[in-house]
C-alpha cells in the first residue's frame, strides 16, 4: 500500500457510524494522511453542503464528491457538475409522483425540494437533507436538479427500484441504501467523478484506495485496486470489492487507514 496517492470513502454506512458520527479516530488518522500528502475524498449520495457539514472540521483539506457523483468540489471550486435535462426531468416528476408510499427529493446543488412528505418524514430527510423547501407541484423547482432521490419507508429495492428500473436505458437508476433509490444523468455515478479526479492529478487505479457499503459504490469500487468492502455491506459490493474490512461501528475505514499511514511512513 506504500504507493497510495489518493483515498476515497463512502459515508453512510462506511465512514459514518449507524448514528451518522465521523469518529475522533478518523479526524487523527487523517491528520496523517494529509502530513503524507495523501489526498482524500469523501463520495456520498448525500448533497454536498451535509458532507461538508460531517466534514466541516477539515472540509478545507478535502475533496467532496456528493450526490452520487453529480457533484465534484475542491475548496468551493465547482470541477464537475451533471444537472438533469429539465424537459427529462418533468417525465420523472410525474412517474415518481405516482409510486406509492415513495417520497421524491429533488436535490440541488444548494437544497433539496421535498414532495408532500409528513412531519415525521421530514425529521428523516432533514438528517441528510438539511437545507430543504416543501413542494406541492413540479414548477416550485427552481434550481438544477442533480439527482432525484426517492425514499421507501420500508424496502427501496423491492418497492420503488421495479417501477423505476426501465429508465436505466435513459439515466443511471441505483438503489443506494435500504430505503433509497436515486435517479440522475446516465454518467452520474462516483466512479466517474473519481476517474475525472485520477486524470486531473495523474493518480493511478493502483494508487488508489477506496471503501464503500452499497450499490452505488460499484463504480467507485471498481477505480482503486485497494478497494474494500465493509463488513455491513451489500453483497454486491463484497463480490466487486478486492478486499473486506469491519463494519461502519467497527471501525472499518480507520483500521486500514491506521495501517496504511503506518506503512507509508516506513519509506
Amino acid at each position: 500500500m506504500k504507493d497510495i496517492k489518493l483515498v476515497v470513502t463512502d459515508m453512510d454506512g462506511t465512514l459514518l457510524n449507524s448514528n451518522h458520527e465521523v469518529s475522533q479516530r478518523f479526524f487523527d488518522v487523517f491528520k496523517k494522511l494529509k502530513q503524507q500528502d495523501i489526498l482524500f475524498v469523501a463520495a456520498s449520495g448525500r448533497p454536498y453542503y451535509s458532507i461538508a457539514q460531517k466534514l466541516r472540521l477539515i472540509k478545507n483539506d478535502i475533496i467532496i464528491v456528493a450526490e452520487n457523483g453529480g457533484l465534484l468540489i475542491q475548496n468551493d471550486d465547482v470541477l464537475l457538475s451533471n444537472i438533469i435535462n429539465a424537459n427529462k426531468l418533468l417525465k420523472i416528476y410525474n412517474l415518481v409522483s405516482n409510486i406509492d408510499d415513495t417520497y421524491p427529493i429533488f436535490c440541488t446543488k444548494n437544497q433539496a425540494y421535498i414532495l408532500r412528505a409528513s412531519d415525521n418524514l421530514v425529521d428523516t430527510f432533514s438528517e441528510y437533507y438539511s437545507d430543504y423547501t416543501i413542494i406541492d407541484a413540479f414548477e416550485e423547482i427552481t434550481d438544477d436538479v442533480i439527482k432525484i432521490a426517492l425514499y421507501h419507508t420500508t424496502d427501496s429495492e423491492a418497492h420503488i427500484f421495479p417501477f423505476v428500473k426501465h429508465l436505466k436505458s435513459e439515466f443511471n437508476v441505483v438503489v443506494s441504501g435500504n430505503n433509497w433509490v436515486d435517479i440522475s444523468e446516465t454518467d452520474t455515478h462516483k466512479g466517474h467523478a473519481i476517474t475525472f479526479l485520477q486524470k486531473m492529478n495523474n493518480i493511478k487505479p493502483s494508487e488508489t484506495m477506496a471503501f464503500g457499503d452499497y450499490n452505488n459504490d460499484l463504480e467507485l469500487l471498481k477505480c482503486a485496486k485497494y478497494s474494500f468492502a465493509m463488513a455491513n455491506a451489500h453483497p454486491n459490493v463484497k463480490a466487486v470489492a478486492n478486499y473486506n474490512t469491519k463494519s461502519n461501528n467497527n471501525f472499518g475505514v480507520e483500521l486500514i487507514l491506521e495501517a496504511l499511514v503506518a506503512e507509508s511512513s516506513k519509506h
